[in-house]
C-alpha cells in the first residue's frame, strides 16, 4: 500500500513531521502495510489525540487504524465487548449506553480509539477506584513485526509491554474488555470551592473514595494564601430511581446525544491565551463556581468531555501549539507537588485550570503512567519564553521524587531522565529487541527517548 505523504502532528501541534499515511481497511491490509513499510518503519495511529510525538514517524509510515472500526460482539448479560482497535470511545458510548453499559474508563476525550486507549493505558477521573483502561482488558490481538497475529492475555510480558507501550510492540487489531453497568446517561455531581492546595489534598484524601469520579481544577496562577485554590468536582452515575418520573417516562434515560458547538477558527492570533486572558478566565472560573452544591444532575458528555463539544479546540493556542505537561508523584511526595504548584504560580504561566487527580493502583504496563498518588496536568502555550528550561527543571524534581511524566502527552522529555521515571524501561527495550529485531515499529517518541 503506497499511502499519501502528509504532515503529521500530535494534538499539541508542536512538532509536525512528514510521513506516509496508510489507511488499512482490513487486517490483511494492515499486515501488508507493516510488511512493506520501508526502512523508516511504521507506527499505528488512531484519532491523533496523543498531545506529543507518540503517533508520528518522520519519513516512515503511519497506519491510520480508524478504518477498522467494527463492534463485533456485545455480551449484554455479562458486560463484555469485542471490537476492533479503531472503534472510538464515542462510538462505544453510542452503542453501549442504550444497553445499560459504559466504558470502564473514560479519559478527558471520547475522541480516542480503543487501540489508543490501550497503547497509552489511559486513565480517567475514576482511577482511584477503577485503575487504568488496560486493567479491564481480557485479551487483545496484536499484529507483530514478523507478520503474526498473536492473542495476548493480561499477566504476560507481551501484554505488559503493549499496555502503555505507545504502539511499539505491534499493531493492536482487536480487544475484548469488561464494561461498567449503568442505569442512566446522567451523573449526580457534587461541587465545592477549595481555598488552597493543602485543604484540597486533605479533602480529596478523605473523601474521594465515596465517589466513582473525582478531580479538581486548580488555578495555576493563584499565589500566596490562595496558592492551589481549586474547584473540586466529584460524582457517580445516577441510578434510575433518582431521576424524576418525567425523565423516566421520556425513555431517554440511556440516550447519548452530546452537544456540538462551532469549531474553533482555523487561524487564532498568537498570544490570544496570554497572561491577561488566562488570568481573567481563571478568576472568573473560580469566582463563578458554587461554594458548595450537592446532588446536581448532569449529562455525562458535559461532565466528562466538555471540550469535545468544540471541534479543533487545540487551535485556540495559535500556530505555535501547546505543551500538555502531566506528571505523577506517589503518596508521601506531596511536598514535591506543592513545590511545583508554587513554581507554576511564581512563573505566572499563562495556563488555564490545571487538573489534579488522585491515582489508585499502578497500571499493568511497564510504561503505564499512573502510580498510586497524585497526577497534575495543564496546558501551556509552546511559544512561552524559557518554557523548555522551566519544564526541564520540573522534570528533574519529578524524577527525584520517584515520579514520572506521561509519555502520551510528552514531546520534550530528556532521555536521561526516562529510566528514573520508568524503572521497567530496560525490560521494555529487551522485549522489543527480541520481538522486533529489525525495528519495524518505531515513532518519533521512540527515537527521541531511545525506546
Amino acid at each position: 500500500m503506497s499511502g499519501d505523504t502528509v504532515a503529521v502532528t500530535g494534538w499539541g501541534r508542536t512538532a509536525p513531521t512528514v510521513a506516509r499515511l496508510i489507511r488499512p481497511r482490513s487486517y490483511e491490509e494492515a499486515a501488508a502495510a507493516v510488511r512493506d513499510c520501508g526502512a523508516r518503519g511504521a507506527v499505528a495511529r488512531g484519532l491523533g489525540r496523543a498531545h506529543g510525538d507518540a503517533a508520528q514517524n518522520a519519513g516512515g509510515a503511519v497506519l491510520d487504524m480508524t478504518g477498522l472500526d467494527r463492534v463485533h460482539v456485545v455480551d449484554a448479560s455479562e458486560g463484555i465487548v469485542l471490537c476492533d482497535a479503531g472503534v472510538t470511545l464515542h462510538r462505544l458510548m453510542d452503542v453501549l449506553l442504550p444497553l445499560g453499559w459504559f466504558p470502564p474508563v473514560t479519559p478527558a476525550t471520547r475522541q480516542m480509539t480503543v487501540g489508543g486507549a490501550i497503547g497509552a493505558d489511559v486513565h480517567g477521573r475514576n482511577h482511584h477506584v477503577s485503575g487504568s483502561f488496560a486493567r479491564h482488558v481480557l485479551s487483545l490481538e496484536l499484529l507483530t513485526a514478523d507478520g503474526e497475529v498473536r492473542t495476548v492475555s493480561p499477566g504476560t510480558p507481551l501484554f505488559e509491554a503493549t499496555a502503555g507501550g505507545m504502539g511499539l510492540t505491534g499493531v493492536i487489531l482487536t480487544a475484548t474488555f469488561r464494561l461498567l453497568a449503568v442505569e442512566s446517561s446522567y451523573l449526580t455531581v457534587d461541587t465545592e470551592r477549595v481555598a488552597n492546595l493543602d485543604d484540597l489534598l486533605a479533602r480529596m484524601a478523605s473523601g474521594d473514595h465515596r465517589y466513582r469520579y473525582a478531580s479538581a481544577r486548580i488555578d495555576p496562577r493563584a499565589r500566596g494564601a490562595a496558592t492551589g485554590r481549586a474547584v473540586l468536582t466529584r460524582g457517580d452515575h445516577t441510578p434510575l430511581d433518582a431521576l424524576g418520573a418525567g425523565a423516566r417516562a421520556r425513555r431517554r434515560t440511556l440516550s447519548f446525544h452530546p452537544r456540538r458547538l462551532p469549531s474553533a477558527p482555523a487561524f487564532v492570533p498568537e498570544g490570544l491565551l496570554g497572561p491577561a486572558a488566562t488570568g481573567l478566565v481563571n478568576e472568573l472560573w473560580y469566582r463563578t463556581a458554587p461554594r458548595a452544591r450537592t446532588g446536581e444532575i448532569r449529562r455525562l458528555s458535559g461532565f466528562f468531555h466538555p471540550l469535545d463539544g468544540v471541534p479543533h479546540w487545540n487551535r485556540l493556542y495559535g500556530r505555535g501549539g501547546f505543551v500538555r505537561y502531566q506528571f505523577a508523584v506517589g503518596h508521601g511526595r506531596e511536598d514535591t507537588l506543592r513545590r511545583i504548584v508554587r513554581r507554576l504560580a511564581d512563573r505566572r504561566c499563562p495556563a488555564l485550570p490545571a487538573v489534579l487527580e488522585r491515582l489508585g493502583e499502578a497500571g499493568p504496563g511497564w510504561l503505564s503512567f499512573p502510580v498510586p498518588g497524585w497526577s497534575l496536568a495543564l496546558d501551556i502555550p509552546a511559544t512561552l519564553p524559557g518554557l523548555a528550561a522551566f519544564l526541564d527543571g520540573l522534570d528533574e524534581e519529578v524524577a527525584a521524587a520517584g515520579g514520572r511524566v506521561c509519555l502520551a502527552r510528552d514531546s520534550r522529555l530528556r532521555p536521561d531522565l526516562l529510566a528514573a521515571m520508568y524503572p521497567r524501561v530496560a525490560d521494555f527495550r529487551d522485549l522489543r529487541a527480541r520481538l522486533d529485531p529489525r525495528g519495524v515499529f518505531v515513532s518519533d517518541l521512540a527515537r527521541r527517548l531511545d525506546l
